[in-house]
């Protein structure tokens, strides 16, 4: 009889972790779209980088003022990443109280309810540090369309 017993609260963990499992995959395809934005920014200072030996003394001033916005851009992006990975390694750590404190019969709530708030916390924190990073972005196509009016 209590083989059935388990079986039901294995069942019942299962399904109080598959809302954090979703969370896990939400960060994950958030992670994607933040490395992702991150490498187009290196590929961009890498290619500035190539072009300032070149570059006559006006054009490298505009060169190292873009360089500037790229690296902030790259602090920004690196901190939302952190924070978004420690997030989903809170999520993990969530899912495994669960299953932790059914097999150890241990009570695990309110430890799964610090960690699921630290992660939210976390997580906001990346996501505001994503949304700089993209104000940033914004800013600089922002530049260029005045220059593209100038030269108009």
């Amino acid at each position: 009889m209590p083989e059935f017993s388990i079986t039901g609260d294995i069942a019942h963990v299962i399904q109080i972790a598959i809302a954090p499992v979703f969370l896990l995959a939400g960060i994950g395809a958030l992670l994607n779209v933040m490395t992702n934005r991150l490498g187009r920014v290196v590929d961009r200072w890498r290619a500035l980088e190539e072009a300032l030996p070149s570059s006559d003394e006006d054009i490298r001033r505009l060169l190292f003022a873009e360089l500037k916005l790229l690296d902030r851009r790259m602090a920004h992006s690196n901190r939302a990443i952190a924070l978004c990975v420690l997030a989903a390694l809170l999520v993990c750590v969530v899912i495994m109280f669960l299953f932790t404190g059914l097999l150890l019969h241990f009570p695990v709530t309110q430890a799964v309810a610090i960690l699921f708030v630290a992660t939210m916390g976390l997580l906001v924190a990346g996501l505001l540090s994503f949304l700089l990073e993209i104000r940033i972005s914004s800013k600089t196509l922002r530049v260029a369309r005045e220059v593209l009016k100038r030269e108009l």
